[in-house]
C-alpha cells in the first residue's frame, strides 16, 4: 500500500468511526447517512485512491478543478456533487459531469440548469441551498436562498424539465443568529425539509455537516455529510 493510500485509508476509518458513533447516539442506522468526500484542490489520483477504498460520492466546489478531474476519472463508478456557488456561465460545463448540484439558490440558475440538462440529455439532481444567515428575499454570504424563498424555488425546480428536486443543503453560517450554533442551524434545516417534503415527498435528501460538525448534522437528521479535510488533510492554499 502506498503512503498516500495508507494515509487516506486511516483518515477514512476515523471519519467512518465518527459517523457510526454519531448514528448510534442519535438512534439512527449507519446506512441512513451517506459520506460525500470533498476533493477540492486535491488531484485525480486521490479520487482514484478513494474509489479503491470504497468511496462512491465525491464533491467539488469549483468547475475549473472539477471538470478535468471528472474527465480523468470518467471510468470510475462515482456520483459527482457540485457544492460551490455556481455562475450561469459555468452551468453547461458542470452539467456535463455533475450528477447532483447542491447549490441551487435562484430561479435564473434553475432555468440555465434545465436548458443544459436537456441539451446534454441528462437528468440532474438538485438541492436547494438554504442560507440561514439571510433575511427575507436575500442571499446568504456563502450563497443560498433565505428560508422563506425555498418553496418558490422548489416549485421552479420541480417544474423544470431535466431537473429532479432531491432536497436541501446548507452550510453552517458564520454570521447571524445561528453563527457558532451548528446543531441549532441543522435542526432549523430539518424543519424546513419537513415542510418541503409535505408537498414534495421525494425531496428527502438533506446535505449538512462538514469535517468539524458532522456529528451535529447526523444528530439533527442529515442524510448526507460533506467531509474534506478530515479525509484528505489540510488543504494547500490556492494561488
Amino acid at each position: 500500500m502506498t503512503d498516500r493510500k495508507a494515509e487516506l485509508a486511516a483518515n477514512l476509518a476515523q471519519v467512518e468511526e465518527r459517523i457510526v458513533s454519531a448514528c448510534a447516539a442519535a438512534g439512527r442506522e449507519r446506512e441512513e447517512v451517506t459520506l460525500i468526500v470533498v476533493t477540492k484542490t486535491y488531484p485525480a489520483s486521490d479520487v482514484r485512491i478513494l474509489h479503491q477504498l470504497g468511496v462512491r460520492h465525491v464533491a467539488e466546489n469549483r468547475d475549473q478543478d472539477a471538470a478535468p478531474k471528472a474527465t480523468a476519472c470518467a471510468d470510475l463508478s462515482l456520483t459527482w456533487h457540485f457544492v460551490g456557488q455556481l455562475q450561469t456561465n459555468k452551468v453547461r460545463s458542470v452539467t456535463s459531469y455533475a450528477d447532483v448540484v447542491q447549490s441551487v439558490d435562484r430561479v435564473k440558475l434553475v432555468t440555465a440548469l434545465s436548458a443544459a440538462a436537456l441539451r446534454g440529455e441528462r437528468e440532474l439532481g438538485c438541492l436547494i441551498q438554504v442560507a440561514l444567515d439571510a433575511g427575507s428575499g436575500e442571499r446568504g454570504e456563502r450563497g443560498g436562498v433565505a428560508p422563506d424563498g425555498v418553496e418558490e424555488l422548489a416549485a421552479a425546480v420541480d417544474a423544470a424539465p431535466g431537473l429532479r428536486l432531491d432536497g436541501l443543503m446548507t452550510v453552517a453560517p458564520l454570521a447571524g443568529e445561528y453563527a457558532g450554533r451548528q446543531r441549532a442551524a441543522f435542526d432549523r434545516l430539518m424543519e424546513i425539509s419537513s415542510r418541503l417534503r409535505a408537498g414534495h415527498p421525494a425531496a428527502n435528501m438533506v446535505s449538512a455537516g462538514m469535517s468539524g460538525d458532522l456529528e451535529d448534522a447526523v444528530a439533527a437528521g442529515a442524510t448526507h455529510v460533506r467531509v474534506g479535510t478530515a479525509v484528505l488533510g489540510v488543504r494547500p492554499r490556492l494561488g
